[in-house]
């Protein structure tokens, strides 16, 4: 009997999935519990496990299809004495994680069939190793039972070429054909050109990005203010800090707390634009950015206004770890109602940040640099340690007064800061 699979609920907040790659094929048999696709949801890859035992018969969504919570996605031929200890209420697809659970979303792939003796892969891994003419059994392969993983073939091709030896025992993948035609332009790739597959979070992040940037009106403001005894507060603090927390003090948790602090004032700037409505927020959930080789992630501090500066800085070294550890789960990706980006650990004194969509906004937190400015006596000069913040707004729901009196709060924030001060 055919039942059907339908796209699970990823999280408590997500109504629908990206299909990233299917790991099965009509025709090929699975066992419950087996991934049979690969989805993106915010920024997290997630695998969808079978429900039960049997054969695949269609599939109903393709690759990059977004499709919502409870419809279908793919068509199972059931044995009948399976079929009979199925409940008729229950879900087709059980979700791969609930929006509670702390289980490590992975970016591992089922295999699709290969060799008898070779690593397994998914039909996604072997469009790549066709692309670039590779031998399978050539590259170490680091996935679960044996995989190999697009990590591992993206690894490989950065390391110095190789002789690519042929196995007896493997079959040699031939390369792709390329399609051409004469009205081909020159931006198509040509002979000595290097072709690197979009991961599927960088994907979602050109989706995410374009979305924003087409529906959202974005006004920009920026500021600059000075955060000299921030500077020696740090200073004064941070040796402290790292033999007693085991990880150094930067100046992002301050921002982090100076904003937390100016949105519990202005809680338009925490909202979203929907279906012709302004949300307001109750909950502070900032959304921080963090790479992890060529791709970003955006973690959530949740609660942040909170924290004391010492719960903001654990946060912030807690998440960044997961993401750099690839143990951030579905839960610590979601929630969040602002974003705080810091643009100047790379040195940038001034950017425009595109809105991390559907929120209202996002700050950049430029570096801070030394410069000659008057005393407030006027009758002199002084180093200062200045910063620039800069802000971009949705214009929908958010003017120039309510973006100018929610940074002169951050500024504010940032001035009270004062080495004297307990992290607690």
């Amino acid at each position: 009997m055919k039942k059907e699979m339908t796209m699970p609920r990823l999280g408590e907040s997500v109504t629908e999935g990206t299909i990233v790659d299917w790991l099965v094929k009509p025709g090929q048999e699975i066992a419950k519990y087996d991934p049979i696709c690969e989805v993106q949801t915010v920024k997290v890859i997630a695998e969808v496990p079978a429900s039960f035992d049997g054969t695949i018969v269609d599939i109903l969504a393709k690759n990059g299809d977004t499709v919502a919570v409870g419809a279908p996605i793919a068509t199972i031929e059931v044995a009948a004495e399976a079929e009979s200890t199925l409940d008729s209420t229950e879900p087709a697809a059980a979700p791969a994680q609930s929006s509670t659970s702390k289980t490590p979303v992975t970016v591992s792939a089922v295999p699709a069939p290969t060799a008898p003796e070779g690593p397994r892969f998914s039909p996604a891994v072997a469009t790549l190793l066709a692309h670039h003419q590779l031998n399978a059994a050539d590259i170490p392969a680091t996935g679960h039972q044996g995989r190999l993983t697009r990590k591992d073939v993206e690894k490989y091709l950065a390391q110095p070429q190789q002789p690519n030896v042929q196995h007896p025992d493997q079959h040699q993948l031939a390369p792709a054909p390329m399609a051409t035609t004469a009205g081909e332009s020159m931006s198509a790739t040509a002979s000595g050109d290097t072709v690197i597959p979009a991961s599927s979070i960088r994907r979602v992040i050109a989706q995410r990005m374009s979305l924003s940037s087409s529906e959202i009106p974005h006004g920009w403001m920026m500021v600059e203010q000075d955060v000299t005894r921030l500077v020696q507060l740090r200073q004064a603090k941070k040796a402290e800090f790292q033999q007693q927390e085991g990880y150094k003090l930067t100046y992002f948790p301050f921002f982090v707390k100076a904003v937390a602090q100016a949105l519990v004032k202005h809680p338009r700037l925490n909202s979203s634009w929907q279906e012709g409505q302004i949300v307001v927020h109750h909950d502070i959930n900032l959304s921080i950015a963090v790479a992890k080789d060529d791709e970003l992630y955006v973690p959530v501090i949740k609660h942040a206004d909170r924290l004391s500066l010492k719960g903001i800085a654990a946060e912030i070294d807690r998440l960044a770890l997961a993401v750099r550890k690839g143990t951030i789960t579905a839960d610590e990706m979601q929630g969040g109602t602002f974003t705080v980006n810091n643009t100047g650990s790379f040195g940038s004194i001034s950017s425009m940040g595109i809105i991390n969509y559907p929120q209202a906004a996002i700050i950049q937190v430029e570096s801070i640099r030394k410069e000659l400015k008057p005393t407030p006596d006027g009758l002199g000069f002084k180093v200062a340690d200045m910063v620039n913040l800069s802000l971009s707004v949705d214009h929908r729901l958010l003017d120039g007064v309510a973006a100018g009196g929610f940074l002169r709060d951050v500024k504010q924030n940032l001035a009270d800061f004062e080495p004297s001060m307990n992290l607690n």
